[in-house]
């Protein structure tokens, strides 16, 4: 692998950084392309070198991927800003970073969208991400989709909740799943570079209930346990709301995340990390 080219966008990402830091440990040839090159210093190595490109303009991409042997993106948006919008990046950047790589002759294209994506197409940002797995899937191109399940980095909402003294959940809290951190899902990214899988749905390894990380949580504020439950019936009149009265530049996270959050999500388990670990090391930071 150690002299196949790789093109990764969305470096300065949470998973992205992750991805950066697993290709340099491996010594593979990396372009990395980022729009903010301060923002990519901490990225620089030997075998990487930083490209300042658009990837929402196609036309800063021409070039770039010359010798390139696989593109790995994590291109996304969680929520919109300077007037763009989830097709503009979700979607049509990627189509952008597909196109260049076929007329190039890539070999491999490994996105990452979302854990259960193409079961709630009807979400603002499932839409977008949606809609660029079917071009892949329809392209010429060698591909892996990863479908992970929420990121370690997500669960900080639990924690910051937890600071003030209560966990506010919906439902009865029991709904399962299994978080993945970021540097375990890194691996498996780089893995899917010679991976024959189509789809890979993948979570962290630990499977847990939303009552059991708002606990994870609290005791690593060191907070008495104390967890709210909201019926699912002031979710759904939020999301409606949201919907009705906002544009989806403000209701797309919210939509996202109230809807995913009120079902179980298990994924095949994978990694080392532990979110009571990953809780207790963002309590330390804060701290210091």
């Amino acid at each position: 692998m150690k002299n196949n080219t790789v093109l990764l966008a969305g470096a300065t990402g949470y998973l992205g950084g992750y991805i950066a830091k697993e290709l340099e440990t491996r010594q593979i040839s990396t372009k990395i392309l980022v729009r903010n090159m301060e923002k990519a210093a901490k990225l620089t190595s030997e075998s990487t070198q930083i490209i300042k490109a658009e990837v929402t303009n196609s036309e800063t991409l021409k070039g770039h991927f010359k010798g390139v042997d696989t593109v790995i993106s994590t291109v996304g948006i969680t929520r919109q800003k300077e007037g763009l919008n989830y097709m503009d990046v979700d979607f049509q950047a990627n189509i952008n970073l597909l196109k260049e790589a076929i007329k190039s002759g890539v070999r491999k294209f490994v996105y990452v969208s979302v854990l259960n994506g193409n079961l709630h197409r009807n979400l603002k940002i499932l839409e977008a991400k949606e809609a660029f797995v079917d071009a892949l899937i329809a392209s010429n191109i060698e591909y892996t989709i990863i479908r992970p399940n929420g990121f370690f980095s997500d669960m900080k909402d639990f924690l910051e909740m937890a600071q003030k003294g209560k966990v506010y959940l919906f439902g009865s809290g029991e709904q399962k799943f299994n978080p993945i951190h970021g540097a375990d899902l890194a691996i498996a990214c780089v893995a899917a570079i010679t991976a024959k899988k189509k789809e890979i749905n993948i979570g962290g390894p630990e499977i847990l209930t939303q009552n059991e990380v708002a606990k994870m949580a609290l005791l690593a504020c060191d907070k008495p346990i104390k967890i709210i439950h909201i019926p699912h019936w002031v979710r759904k009149l939020v999301i409606w709301f949201l919907r009705t009265f906002t544009s989806s530049k403000y209701y797309g996270p919210y939509e996202f995340f109230l809807t995913l959050m009120a079902e179980d999500a298990i994924a095949p388990r994978y990694g080392i990390h532990r979110l009571s670990n990953f809780f207790q090391i963002e309590i330390d930071i804060l701290k210091n």
